[in-house]
């Protein structure tokens, strides 16, 4: 079994315009000051990345990850949530989504640009000599969700095909990199439980490179039973983003939310150990199932600052993290044997 790297951070919730947030110099630093020991890079976010540089310059990723390493830190992976969703967009959410893609862009163009941009972070993550980018899958078919209206025959097949059709490129870009495409389960992309996933591998010829990174508090806010997923899909889990959730319904709001806010919705993110989420057993589970990867905080919490999560983060993952071993309990009690002892312990005799 392998110890289950940790802890690292998602930097993509903590950037803003002000200092020490708004540089990568910065933001590493003040992690590093609370116990993080790797970093996950958004992307799309300049503040921290220069992407096309990166994905054309190996001297420049050489610099860049010896400043993080600097600061006793790993780039641990790219993220590319917002291009991977990009590239599929139905057009009842292309305006809700428009702060994700440069403006002016056709629909054809978009998904040429989101294209382009999973690319170049397959090669910028070569350059990093990183092994898998987290993505949202984006879709087609999220408004249909619930089946009422009743979704006619084909609907679905068609939603994936188109799906399967746009992500192959990347798909296969990836494979001849020797990275995976890690795709978080999210409510909002048409990959967003055990199922839809399931789908998408088939459709995809069971792609080697359409793995998974498992995120339990999505499961949780959809009633899953995400300890079970473990057990369906470890071969497939690639990254862990350590996030927590707590799901209390009421007479009032379910699963659906309402309309409401974040803060009065049944299912809400909370901070690492605010929530319901079993850290226990998925990190027991996880060490068993030899998930070889990091634990990566991703902070979202409708009540608690940024900065007090991510404080409490790095002691949580920590302690959370199993150091595995070959050596059992009871070895003072072996002793060596044959098969004429095992006969004999057995009772069976000649």
């Amino acid at each position: 079994m392998k110890t289950i790297k940790g802890p690292a951070i998602f930097l993509a919730q903590f950037i803003r315009d002000e200092a020490p947030y708004n540089t990568l110099d910065g933001i590493t630093s003040w992690v590093a000051d609370l116990g993080y020991k790797g970093v996950q890079i958004p992307s799309w976010d300049d503040h921290l990345i220069d992407l096309k540089l990166a994905a054309t310059s190996k001297t420049y990723c050489d610099e860049l990850r010896g400043k993080v390493e600097s600061k006793g830190l790993e780039i641990v992976e790219l993220a590319a949530y917002l291009q991977g969703q990009v590239i599929a967009i139905h057009p009842a959410y292309e305006t809700m989504f428009d702060a994700f893609y440069p403006k002016g862009l056709t629909t054809k163009a978009r998904t040429e640009w989101a294209t382009d941009q999973l690319i170049m972070t397959i090669k910028a993550s070569a350059n990093f000599y990183t092994k898998n980018i987290s993505v949202l899958s984006g879709g087609f078919a999220w408004h249909t969700m619930y089946p009422w209206p009743q979704r006619p025959d084909g609907l679905i097949q068609e939603a994936f095909k188109e799906l399967v059709t746009r992500w192959m490129p990347v798909l296969n870009f990836a494979r001849e990199n020797n990275i995976t495409i890690g795709y978080e389960l999210h409510p909002g992309s048409d990959l967003f439980d055990g199922a839809t996933y399931e789908m998408f591998l088939e459709m995809s010829g069971d792609h080697p490179s359409a793995c998974i990174t498992y995120d339990p508090s999505h499961m949780l806010l959809q009633q899953m039973d995400y300890i079970r997923f473990i057990d369906l899909f470890s071969d497939k889990i690639k990254a862990f983003h350590v996030k927590d959730a707590e799901f209390n319904p009421t007479g009032r709001v379910g699963v659906y939310g309402g309309f409401q806010s974040w803060i009065k919705r049944a299912g809400r993110f909370r901070s690492l150990g605010d929530g319901q989420v079993d850290f226990k057993r998925i990190f027991s589970l996880l060490t068993e199932r030899n998930y070889d990867g990091w634990a990566i905080l991703e902070w979202e919490d409708c009540i608690k600052s940024p900065e007090q999560g991510a404080a409490e983060g790095a002691g949580f993952i920590r302690s959370q993290i199993i150091n595995s071993t070959e050596v059992s309990f009871d070895d003072f009690a072996g002793n060596t044997t044959s098969t004429e002892r095992n006969r004999k312990i057995l009772g069976i005799s000649d």
